[in-house]
């Protein structure tokens, strides 16, 4: 399991710096050489929407969305096992179609392809699309892993919190 979410850490982090690199790379180029990169526009868009989506795997994994636990932190340890599956299968119930939407689109992009380097887009969709079903799949490593009382409580971060909360700080 962890060398899944190592990869998945990954494969979001590469993407990431694909973008700021292809970025910074069109800025130095324009700058310096009154050049610009074949495509870096329609590039970034798509290594965006395919970090977006590994991002998405790894953060309903670890719980580490963007959330609001005004509730959650004032509950003991089962309701918030609690809360946190029914969160998860709230989420497991947009990403599993979601997924299977990108695949489908993946499917019927034929030979559509970027405006300068005519590079397929059914490349980019179909990592993107991998993205998609690992997030789908992680909803339901930790949903598994909730039922069992494996899962550990987790703040917004992601970061393990003692069992109780503390009042009053």
């Amino acid at each position: 399991m962890k060398r899944l979410l190592a990869a998945t850490e990954n494969v979001a982090a590469f993407f990431l710096l694909l973008i700021a690199l292809l970025t910074a790379g069109n800025v130095v180029m324009r700058d310096l050489f009154s050049l610009q990169i074949p495509d870096w526009f329609d590039g970034s868009r798509q290594l965006q929407g395919i970090a977006l989506f590994w991002g998405i795997a790894i953060a309903t994994y670890h719980a580490g969305h963007i959330c609001v636990d005004i509730v959650w932190e004032y509950m003991g340890k089962v309701g918030r096992r609690r809360l946190d599956l029914i969160a998860t299968l709230i989420t497991l119930a947009f990403l599993a179609p979601l997924a299977w939407m990108i695949w489908v689109k993946t499917g019927s992009t034929g030979t559509q392809a970027t405006s300068d380097l005519q590079l397929p887009l059914v490349a980019f969709y179909a990592v993107g699309a991998a993205g998609a079903t690992v997030a789908a799949l992680l909803a339901v490593v930790r949903i598994v892993e909730l039922l069992r009382d494996r899962a550990p409580d987790t703040d917004a971060t992601g970061q393990e919190i003692e069992s109780e909360p503390r009042h009053g700080s």
